[in-house]
């Protein structure tokens, strides 16, 4: 079943799916410990990448999983939405990103697991993004030059680099597991330095 193809994403059905899929990824969320804004920012540190290991965990069991459903006809990729890249805007919106996760200890959906266990500095969180998103809004007529700088092909990046869809799965696992690895290695490091 394919919502968004089918133009059934504002359907009731969709809107609870959406509902179980978001209730579900929030108590996984918490059980991983990033309902806590230490857990977060100690990938800043170097101390913890738990936040590093299961982002890159998602995104590799996703690619690959998408690729084998595919394999086996049970979705049609050319279905799925892919949105345009827009290089500078999607730089500078991770810069910002990624100053207001360290500053604040938080990202939109972590401050949501947050705050539903109760962490006040999370509500701040979340009111200072919504305070964020309204100024953006504002000035968005103005920076509309900007919000289209860098627009490239759509398209996933494996298609992009000529390469199957396979291929580009498997090489973003091995680089997950290499991460890992590396991750893992300076987590030790640390430890060992904080005992010294």
């Amino acid at each position: 079943m394919n919502l968004f193809a089918n133009g059934q994403l504002d359907t009731p059905l969709g809107l609870l799916l959406a509902l179980l899929v978001g209730t579900g990824f929030g108590f996984w969320l918490e059980r991983a410990g990033f309902g806590s804004s230490r857990k977060l920012t100690a990938i800043f540190y170097l101390r913890d990448f738990a936040v590093l290991k299961v982002m890159f965990a998602a995104m590799a069991t996703a690619a690959v999983g998408l690729q084998v459903l595919a394999l086996l006809g049970r979705i049609d990729l050319d279905a799925l939405y892919v949105p345009t890249s827009v290089l500078w805007p999607q730089a500078i919106g991770g810069l910002l990103f990624g100053l207001g996760f360290v500053a604040g200890g938080w990202c939109p959906g972590t401050a949501a697991v947050g705050l539903a266990s109760g962490r006040l500095d999370a509500l701040v969180f979340l009111l200072g993004a919504g305070a964020g998103s309204v100024a953006f809004a504002g000035v968005q007529p103005q920076i509309g030059d900007l919000l289209q700088a860098g627009t490239c092909a759509i398209g996933s990046i494996p298609a992009n680099l000529g390469i199957s869809g396979m291929t580009g799965a498997l090489a973003l696992t091995g680089i997950a597991l290499g991460a890992f690895v590396g991750a893992t290695m300076v987590e030790r490091w640390m430890a060992k330095r904080s005992v010294a």
